[in-house]
This record gives C-alpha cells, structure tokens and sequence, in this order.
C-alpha cells in the first residue's frame, strides 16, 4: 500500500486539487472514491479517469488504470491526507463546537477576520468526518488562519475532527437540547461537545468560554488558558437587540444584521476571539455591520402587506426554538409563530414539542401555527394554537387568515423544510 507521504506528493504535484463527484471533476484532481449507505464512487473509477483525474484514490479495484491508488480505507486515507496537510501549512485554526449558533458564529467570525487576515473557513456546513477533512484540504500557504466547523451527532465526533483539524484555539457556543436521541441527555450533549475543550487542554490550545452557559463555564473552569465572555459585561452599554442587536463597546459603535439575545450572545463571542487576537475595534465593527445572514439562517425579511418575517427555518432543536421565541417575543406588534417538528429527540419528542406549544400559547399578541406529526399530537385547550399533521392542512389556514402587519417567525428542523410556506407572507 501507498504511504500518506507519497499520496501527498502526488495530491501537491497537481496543485492540490481534488474531487469525491464524478460530476463535478476536472482535470487533474485527486478523486476519492468514498462510499456510503446508498452509493459507492468506487465504481465510478473509470469515469474518474476519462474525464481527466490525475489519481483515483479507491479500496476497490474496478479499473486496470495506473492512475489507481488502493488503499485499506478511503475515507481514512481523505482523512489522514487532510491533516497532514493541516500540519504543512502551519495555519492558526479556531474550531467552533456547541448546540446552536455555530454556523452564524463562524460566518460573523470570517466576517470579522477578514477584515485584517487572509481567512480560510470551513464552506457551507462541511463540519462532519467527511466536510472537515475536504475544508482543510484547501487551506494554502497563504493563509494565516482557519475557522472550522465541528459538528457531532454521538460521543467521539468532536474528539476525532480535533485529532484531524488541531485547532489551536477553540470555542463551545452554548450546550442546548441538540440530537437526545443519539446523546441521551443535556449531560451526554455536554460531553460530546466538551471533546472539544477537552483537546485544548492537552494540547495547550486557548479556549473562548461562554460565560452565560453553566456547562460550557464548568467545562472551562480547570482549561490552562482562557477567555472568559458574557453579554452582561458592564462595558457594553446602549444595548438594543430587535430588530436587529446594536450597542456601544469601548467607545465604538457596534450594529449588526442579526436579531436577538442569541446572536448578541455570538456577537460577544466574536469579539471576545478578535480582541485576543489584536484586532483594531474599528475593523471588528465593519465585519459585523457587514454580515448578512443567509440559507435561512436569522434573516430579518420584508414581507407582503407590511409583514416582517423572522426566517430561522435551517434547522431547529428545543433550545433554539425556545431563544427563537423570546427574541419573537420582544418584537412590536401582532406576531404569527410557524414551527415545523423539531427532530431527533427520541424519547423526548412528545414532551418537548408539548414543551414548546405552551410556550407558544403564552406569548402575547400572537398565533402559532404548529406543523408535523409530533406536534399534532400536542393537547393544549386555547384558541391562538392551531396544530396540523401536514403542510398542506396548514397552508389552507394560512390563507384564510387576515395577515397585515404581522411579524412571522419560520422555523423547524431541517427536514420540515419550512421556507416552503415563506411566499404566503
């Protein structure tokens, strides 16, 4: 079998290229054959080749080409490539682990960073054992430092993305009520995203600690070295977080495109990590005032008839839903709350959704408009709750209802696909 070392001189000799999609391959990339629960890109070995792949990295043989590298795993190999090619370019990596709020933390954070660095950056939500591996193949030596995305879905994912990755400085956003189905508790959830901390603290790294979040604070009160932040600092003043968070810090004026006490809550965050980095407070007001969010992610959207719509729909757990709410619910106005199921709680999911669907019940000035098989099987006795198995059933509603001048909330695990109902608005 071929050595990481040679595998690495040959990924360099065609400009460190490289493909896991016959579809989108050219010239000259490295393809990696990886496989999953529906597909194997294995056998796509020869298209790979005809279509011009310098190497095809396969552990299957299903070509005679001398382009073929077979090796014990493939998945191990992207792997083991990617962090060797981590260690070669000496770049400072910032990993950002938590329940929520991670993707608006990085994007605010490279925002912010590349105002005074050339910032590299994990794409889209690439944060899992295949996503990492394929972010840090395209750090370049011109780089000068890195934030990465590490997602879990069980015990030991935060733990080998660090192994693969070594971020030298890392950040844990909050521990929220994220995939209790796999973790089993907040406590499980903890721990997993602890990994994170737990690897700074053996490898020197620094860590950002969340200061408001009891379990993040715990889990970084015995780390070497330590920012400790928190949105109660005395130094922030003129405070306002709807519609959008703005305060003064420092004597520099700070306004962002991103409403509520959770996103002030990434907003410190970001701040916390650009002063320790030594950054000028005037660059760090320009890449937040400067970042939009976007792919349904705390958009702040006009919509018809006056409406302002609050679209949050990319994915949703109860503790995001729940910031979601009281960020609502310090809005102006007659509100509409439009909540799709909320997945992967496992022996939660009844008490959870219940959970929520009272708390919708209690904010003033509002209906909501509960979506999915979960929450049809709430029991709540008010009028200004209205719960549907289907899209459908609820569309039919939304219709009929007079909306004018209403702020709307959307938002809903990813599956629910909950932007479907925002050309209604």
């Amino acid at each position: 079998m071929v050595d990481i070392q040679e595998i690495y001189n040959k990924f360099t000799a065609f400009n460190f290229a490289f493909s896991t999609d016959t579809r989108n391959i050219q010239a000259g990339v490295m393809f990696f054959c990886l496989k999953g629960d529906n597909f194997n890109a294995n056998l796509f070995q020869e298209e790979a080749i005809s279509k011009g792949a310098s190497w095809v990295i396969g552990d299957e043989k299903h070509t005679e080409s001398d382009r073929l590298i077979l090796v014990d795993n493939v998945l191990k190999t992207l792997q083991d490539l990617s962090h060797w090619h981590r260690k070669k370019m000496q770049v400072k990596m910032i990993g950002i682990g938590g329940s929520n709020g991670k993707t608006t933390t990085k994007e605010l954070l490279v925002s912010v960073l590349s105002t005074t660095f050339k910032t590299h950056f994990t794409q889209g939500n690439l944060n899992n054992h295949i996503g990492v591996p394929m972010t840090l193949l395209n750090l370049r030596s011109d780089h000068q430092i890195s934030v990465v995305e590490l997602g879990t879905n069980r015990a030991g994912d935060v733990k080998e993305l660090c192994l693969i990755a070594e971020p030298d400085m890392g950040i844990i956003t909050n521990i929220g009520k994220e995939h209790l189905e796999g973790f089993g508790s907040i406590q499980g959830v903890a721990e997993a995203e602890g990994e994170l901390f737990e690897f700074l603290k053996e490898h020197n790294g620094h860590a950002f600690v969340n200061g408001d979040d009891h379990l993040v604070f715990e889990m970084g009160k015995n780390l070497p070295s330590t920012t400790v932040y928190t949105t109660s600092a005395d130094s922030v003043s003129n405070l306002k977080q709807v519609p959008k968070v703005e305060f003064d810090y420092k004597g520099q004026h700070f306004i962002s495109n991103l409403p509520g006490q959770h996103n002030f809550q990434n907003i410190i965050a970001v701040l916390a990590i650009a002063e320790y980095l030594g950054m000028d407070l005037k660059s760090v007001s320009k890449g937040i005032e400067e970042y939009k969010p976007k792919n349904n992610r705390s958009q702040i959207l006009e919509g018809k008839n006056g409406n302002i719509i609050f679209l949050d729909a990319y994915n949703a757990n109860p503790s995001s839903v729940e910031m979601a709410l009281k960020t609502l619910e310090g809005m102006p106005g007659e509100k509409l709350i439009l909540l799709g199921d909320m997945f992967e709680l496992g022996a939660y999911e009844a008490q959870e959704h219940q959970a929520i669907a009272e708390v919708c019940a209690s904010i003033p000035n509002s209906k909501s408009i509960l979506v999915g098989k979960a929450f049809a099987g709430v029991v709540i006795d008010t009028d200004n709750v209205h719960l549907f198995a289907d899209k459908v059933r609820a569309k039919q509603l939304i219709e009929q209802l007079d909306i004018q001048k209403h702020t709307v909330l959307i938002k809903g695990s990813r599956g629910m696909k909950m932007e479907e109902f925002l050309p209604l608005f």
